[in-house]
């Protein structure tokens, strides 16, 4: 087993911890299928990221720090490490992990769907 991938799994199961999730693989199993818009993973690739043995390919791995809420580069290198992108700016106090996985989701919609959900959030927050 080599360092680089213990310490990979080591992250990432740190990263599941903070964003309040157990770092088990049958969790990290159904988390990024249900997440990822490839041909899911298998129990055994989400097993051999937090075992260590393997490290996810990059579409993979940007999949699995926005789910974890971290950047990419830090998941798999570390911080302070390999920088390879300008880090995004700072989440305001008191946005967690999984409502930045909302915000990130929305993101990734099309236009229309985001208008449709904007308006819906307009609406909401009109009669809130």
């Amino acid at each position: 087993m080599s360092d680089e991938r213990q310490e990979f799994s080591r992250r990432l199961a740190e990263a599941m911890r903070a964003a309040g999730y157990d770092p088990r693989p049958a969790v990290l199993f159904r988390l990024f299928n249900s997440r990822y818009r490839g041909r899911s993973v298998s129990f055994q690739s989400a097993s051999r990221w937090l075992g260590g043995r393997s490290i996810p390919d990059q579409d993979k791995l940007v999949v699995l720090a926005s789910l974890l809420g971290m950047e990419p580069q830090a998941l798999r290198y570390g911080t302070g490490k390999h920088r390879v992108a300008e880090a995004r700016g700072t989440w305001p106090s008191g946005v967690n992990a999984r409502e930045r996985q909302v915000i990130d989701a929305f993101l990734a919609l099309p236009p229309k769907q985001r208008e449709l959900v904007g308006e819906l959030v307009r609406a909401l927050a009109k009669h809130a």
